[in-house]
């Protein structure tokens, strides 16, 4: 697999290399030169497929001979151990839920394969730790990468996972998952929001210094090996779907970062018939703003419900604008937009759960709210929307229950989580402090 890099095109690398290098050394996100399409017999044979017989055919289409067939097939099969079940909540409208992983959250999906993938990276290349000690991942959470990097990673031989997340502003199980590891995981408290952790990461992988004593890489969307997976359920959704509608489904995701959109992006380059594509915002409405304005504008992000997206200026639009050649006509052809306030995203938590029977956390209330006006329009009015689900809805217990007006129950997945001690380095918003830790831990 060939990449380059968004900022400079002629810098160029291959898949293993990217995943342990994370951002390309000029700050860019490496990017694929080309997006294999995949043959028609692949979608005649996807309704028989089982979650991980996608995984298998898609991540070969997309890495070729660089991890051997008899390598790569054992690694995804254990990675995606799990399903992505489609659950019809109206007569037009899905959920595909992406909670079924180890922490119930779609990171998973993602953070699962990267582990293995840099597992398999340094043991092949004779690299388990080299002189600069344990292959270090950095990571900043807006609260589920966080935790499905740290079970992705945990006690793996040769490498350490750091943790960013910003104080107060991820929920009171997100945080217990993020800090109750142990062993290789470290968990920093920033005094900031999402994006400075962010900001931290990106200037923690630019400080040459640093790099001559630290093997980082990253485990954000920003690294490809967790982007790639991220393509893999939006064919299962579609294998899922009545055959009548699977060439008229309009995906709605739920966007923070905008790796989870840049998955379905690139599933559609693949091949996957979608008549639309719905990126649902909370009030951190940059994209929405971009696509109406056509200036791409970052600005601070604020709090809101749906916390895991309270992104300000999402990394991954560097990736959306590459794969349309920066032509924002043609994002517009394949995209829409959508941004929900706060007070719709609670009541529709709160509509839907008495309407029809089904809970949902905040930020499948976001992409239900926008596709349901979405499908409104004339012009939709015989597609069927597909919500992707992003996270287990009791993680936001906190959020949803007052609106609900009653508890809600706790998997005890969670509760184990739940019962043990937070243990968190609390840092100001100043890279010196992060730095110093990195050297020093």
């Amino acid at each position: 697999m060939n990449l380059y890099s968004t900022n400079t095109p002629a810098l160029q690398t291959d898949f293993l290399h990217a995943a342990m290098q994370g951002l390309a050394g000029d700050g860019g996100l490496w990017m694929p030169k080309t997006l294999p399409r995949l043959l028609p017999a692949f979608f005649d044979e996807l309704p028989q497929m089982s979650m991980a017989d996608i995984a298998v055919r898609v991540m070969q289409a997309y890495i070729g001979d660089e991890i051997p067939t008899h390598d790569l097939e054992p690694l995804v099969r254990e990675a995606f151990n799990f399903d992505a079940p489609l659950v019809r909540i109206s007569d037009r409208i899905y959920a595909l839920e992406l909670f079924h992983g180890p922490t119930l959250a779609f990171k998973d999906f993602g953070a699962r394969f990267m582990a293995r993938a840099m597992s398999y990276s340094r043991k092949v290349s004779g690299t388990a730790r080299d002189s600069r000690g344990d292959l270090c991942v950095l990571v900043a959470t807006s609260g589920d990468t966080g935790s499905a990097v740290a079970h992705g990673f945990w006690n793996v031989p040769g490498i350490r996972v750091v943790i960013l997340y910003p104080k107060g502003k991820v929920s009171d199980v997100q945080e217990k998952q993020l800090t109750t590891m142990g062993g290789n995981i470290a968990a920093l408290e920033v005094e900031g929001t999402f994006d400075d952790c962010q900001a931290l990461v990106k200037i923690a992988f630019q400080d040459a210094d640093l790099a001559n004593n630290v093997a980082l890489t990253s485990a954000n969307s920003i690294n490809i090996a967790r982007l790639l997976p991220q393509s893999l359920y939006y064919f299962r959704a579609l294998a899922q779907l009545p055959a009548e509608a699977r060439q008229n489904a309009v995906f709605c995701t739920p966007s923070g970062n905008f790796g989870n959109l840049t998955g379905g992006l690139f599933a559609h380059k693949l091949g996957l018939p979608v008549k639309k594509f719905l990126a649902a915002t909370n009030r951190n409405d940059t994209f929405p703003l971009y696509l109406t304005n056509g200036t791409y504008h970052a600005k601070p992000s604020v709090e809101t419900p749906s916390n895991a997206m309270d992104v300000g200026n999402p990394s991954n639009f560097a990736r959306i604008e590459a794969l349309y050649e920066g032509n924002i006509e043609a994002i517009r052809k394949n995209i829409a937009a959508a941004s929900v306030s706060d007070e719709e995203t609670l009541q529709t938590v709160v509509r839907v759960e008495k309407e029809h029977g089904y809970l949902m956390c905040p930020h499948t209330a976001v992409g239900y709210a926008a596709v349901e006006r979405f499908l409104a329009q004339p012009e939709f009015s015989e597609s069927v929307g597909i919500v992707l689900a992003t996270a287990h809805p009791a993680k936001f217990g906190t959020v949803i229950e007052p609106a609900l007006g009653k508890p809600v129950a706790l998997p005890e997945r969670l509760q184990d989580y739940v019962r043990k001690e937070k243990h968190a380095t609390l840092i100001p918003n100043k890279y010196e402090r992060l730095k110093e830790f990195l050297l020093t831990t």
